[in-house]
């Protein structure tokens, strides 16, 4: 499916020695200049995870991980002046899972943006998924921090009181979402699946919407697995120029003009086979940003089954008015089928009085009339739900395409950096080579 084009140009990065902190850094700076609400009266920030350990809801000890957002004024501060220390809480993941459902459902209309994953997930077989491991524990605030500069640059969901109370308080945020009564609006699963298999007219670019998310998360989940792969290989293929430095190294102990050049060999190689650690670790981060878009795929197909919802039921109210009407025909005309439930009633107890069955009529016109007036109200809540959902999309896929363009472009050069410090091993070896 092919996106709208956007007049508004993107840089390309040409330094070849962008890390992943810098390249986040420029995500997280795009997003401020575009942002609104929030984004425009305060800093915002996770600065760190700690661990705590406390008792759960079953009195059970356990140990948890804390994420601390900070918080200032986005107040210029005067030159030789004290920056305002700045406002500290600690929000568990499960907060801010309660946050998103919170906002999924009184914003339907809005492509909500995803937490990091819960478990690791097209990880490489040498990297822990243990979720209190340092690595995976940094990996997720991240993610943390992006959901909540998203929320906090959207021009809708910054503005939500609810929003800046999970930012601002610490205590008593729990109560006041639970107050608001979100969890009686949810719609149930099986509802919204009845809709999307019953639904008779939906909307085409919905409909070309919901193809192209499909083929996205297809795409997405595959490039994942297919960097899992290179991934494994890739570690291996380092760990082996670690066997060429012990190789080396021994060689060296029983030569005598070689042996210096040998050792500065063997010691090259040792370093290039410990550097894999760090290099996939960063690859992690990248890794990461596309998960960002594959859990995306979730928040728009939750924007398209709440728009068939209310397509199925615009639809329902079509079809009672329908019915209605084609019965204050049949009434008014005297027309009775013998095979309907009226037609056996009327030969077992006889024909209705006149009066009873202009009592009837006054009650279908008036039934008429609510059921004309309940689709005059669904039309256009299907229209206002479509223009406010279809703007999101717009701005969603903008977002999208810079994104996933600043990703691929900082992985490619990531690669071409790791390449070139490989060759940087290997000359460095010849130079031994030759001075032996």
């Amino acid at each position: 499916m092919a996106d709208p084009g956007s007049s508004e140009e993107v840089a390309v990065i040409g330094n070849t020695d962008i890390t992943s902190a810098e390249s986040e850094n420029n995500s997280i700076n795009t997003m401020m200049e575009r942002g609104m609400g929030l984004l425009r009266k305060m800093d915002i920030s996770l600065a760190e995870a700690e661990k705590r350990t406390g008792r759960n809801s079953v009195n059970m000890q356990e140990t948890y991980t804390v994420y601390l957002i900070e918080t200032r004024p986005a107040d210029t501060v005067p030159e030789g002046a004290t920056s305002v220390a700045p406002d500290s809480l600690g929000r568990r993941y499960s907060e801010f899972e309660l946050l998103r459902t919170y906002l999924l459902v009184t914003y339907p209309y809005i492509i909500i943006p995803p937490l990091p994953e819960k478990r690791a997930e097209f990880v490489w077989h040498k990297l822990s998924a243990d979720n209190l491991d340092p690595d995976f524990v940094e990996r997720r605030r991240v993610g943390l921090e992006n959901f909540v500069l998203r929320i906090a640059s959207h021009p809708v969901l910054s503005n939500d009181k609810i929003v800046f109370l999970f930012l601002t308080e610490e205590r008593g945020w729990r109560e006041a979402v639970l107050e608001t009564g979100f969890q009686d609006k949810a719609d149930s699963r099986l509802k919204s699946l009845s809709a999307m298999f019953r639904v008779k007219n939906p909307d085409r670019r919905f409909t070309t919407l919901k193809q192209y998310t499909d083929e996205l998360n297809t795409f997405i989940s595959h490039l994942l697995r297919v960097r899992a792969k290179a991934a494994d290989r890739l570690y291996g293929v380092y760990k082996v120029h670690g066997n060429y430095g012990r190789v080396f190294s021994e060689w060296s102990a029983i030569e005598k003009e070689m042996g210096d050049g040998l050792q500065s060999a063997g010691h090259h190689m040792d370093t290039y086979a410990a550097s894999i650690d760090d290099i996939l670790e960063e690859e992690e981060h990248y890794s990461d940003r596309l998960k960002d878009y594959l859990f995306y795929t979730d928040a728009v197909r939750s924007v398209i089954r709440k728009h068939e919802l209310l397509q199925y039921e615009l639809e329902l109210a079509i079809q009672d008015v329908a019915q209605k009407k084609h019965q204050r025909q049949e009434l008014a005309s005297g027309t009775v089928r013998i095979f309907s439930l009226k037609g056996m009633t009327s030969k077992i107890f006889g024909q209705e009085t006149e009066e009873q069955r202009e009592s009837r009529l006054v009650a279908l016109e008036q039934s008429i009339q609510d059921g004309e007036e309940l689709v005059k109200e669904k039309t256009a809540e299907c229209k206002e739900f479509l223009r406010a959902a279809w703007e999101d999309v717009g701005r969603f896929k903008e977002q999208k395409d810079r994104d996933l363009k600043e990703a691929l472009i900082s992985y490619a050069i990531m690669q071409i950096s790791m390449c070139k410090k490989g060759i940087q091993v290997w000359s460095n070896a010849k130079e031994c080579f030759n001075k032996m």
